[in-house]
């Protein structure tokens, strides 16, 4: 039977920093959730098995860990290398500290140099979307009347014309105003107030890929990648839906528009996983939901990464450049966050979510 006696140390899972307990030979008693997510690995699969044969650390590092244990000397690395087993390298800041507690001799406590700078930029960025948003939705009501004026003296112009050829210039006036009209609805639309019930995040990504298979029958192949032990989100189910869909349509309309794709080489991955100790739009939840939307794509450009959730911002011809402004608006009105990685032949977007509280309460 497996051992559920509660670990002394469970109370560091409350810690946003990641924590390692290692005993006297520098084998790992314990991590803590936050340090399972930045080393990606588990705590139970890496128990007892020496730090330094489980992550690649720098001389500098196993010196120090070194002095710790045999001269009880703390350790303040500003600027630390590290190498997960995946064999992705991580910048960090890292502490070392000698403990005297029951089968642990050091807590090191590992975290990401750039958290802080993330979190200001990602606060800086979300400031000027606010400001840019209310700036385009105060145009939209100044746009709506006059577009509605434009569109009923066309219609009355055309009544008064004799020659058919003439209706044709009316019939470019309605359908130009009739689109902007659109344009207007769906810059406003993000305002209404949310109707958040439980909802099962895959029967949700279930009827985006149903859409997506319909609208790009011949273009890409939609895989699934579902942890279908996650238990249901508070959410608006409608709102959810428009904001993977409007995503994953990007992607899609990305890849049926790059030169030389062949026809079906196309894939959109659609994957769920759980996150735990994450911290959303500064608040701390025990347990997120994952959502990632990646695509063979050719990548969104360079010069636009940066605005991409901006309103109008798009780097498709003909594209209105509201899909990932609406998605990302969604998204926060969730209490959620969303990320991008991009590049040729390969984008991801990470959408969270908590889970076990409403939309925009945390615990």
């Amino acid at each position: 039977m497996p051992d559920t006696t509660p670990s002394p140390f469970g109370g560091l899972d409350l810690l946003s920093s990641s924590v390692v307990l290692l005993d006297e030979s520098s084998a790992i008693r314990y991590m803590n959730s936050a340090a399972e997510n930045l080393l990606a690995v588990s705590s139970r699969s890496v128990t007892g098995a020496r730090f330094d044969n489980v992550v690649a650390c720098s001389a500098a590092l196993q010196e120090a860990l070194a002095s710790a244990l045999t001269q009880g000397r703390s350790y303040t690395g500003p600027s630390v290398e590290l190498q997960r087993p995946d064999g992705i390298a991580l910048h960090l800041n890292c502490t070392i500290n000698p403990i005297e507690v029951p089968g642990a001799r050091l807590l090191v406590e590992l975290w990401p140099i750039d958290q802080q700078l993330k979190a200001t930029r990602e606060e800086r960025l979300l400031e000027q979307q606010l400001a840019s948003r209310e700036l385009i939705r105060n145009l939209a009501h100044e746009i709506k009347n006059p577009l509605g004026g434009i569109r009923g003296a066309a219609q009355l112009l055309e009544h008064e014309l004799n020659n058919p050829s003439l209706r044709e210039y009316t019939q470019v006036i309605i359908k130009e105003a009739d689109r902007l009209q659109e344009l207007m609805k769906r810059l406003l639309s993000p305002h209404r107030p949310m109707q958040p019930a439980p909802v099962n995040i895959h029967e949700i990504l279930e009827r985006v890929r149903s859409l997506l298979t319909a609208e790009f029958p011949h273009t890409l192949t939609v895989k699934r990648d579902y942890d279908t032990s996650l238990p249901d989100l508070v959410g608006d189910r409608e709102q959810l839906i428009q904001a993977v869909l409007n995503i994953a349509r990007n992607a899609a309309q990305a890849i049926k528009g790059r030169p030389g794709a062949e026809a079906g080489s196309g894939q959109i991955t659609l994957r769920t996983r759980v996150a735990r100790q994450v911290t959303l739009a500064k608040r701390r939840f025990r347990l997120a939901l994952e959502l990632q939307v990646i695509d063979n794509g050719p990548g969104i450009p360079e010069d636009i990464r940066e605005r991409m959730f901006y309103p109008l911002v798009s780097g498709r011809e003909g594209g209105s450049g509201l899909g990932l402004t609406l998605a990302q608006s969604f998204i926060q009105q969730h209490g959620g966050t969303i990320e991008c990685e991009s590049r040729p032949g390969y984008t991801c977007f990470t959408l969270r979510l908590p889970l076990g509280a409403a939309p925009g309460k945390g615990q």
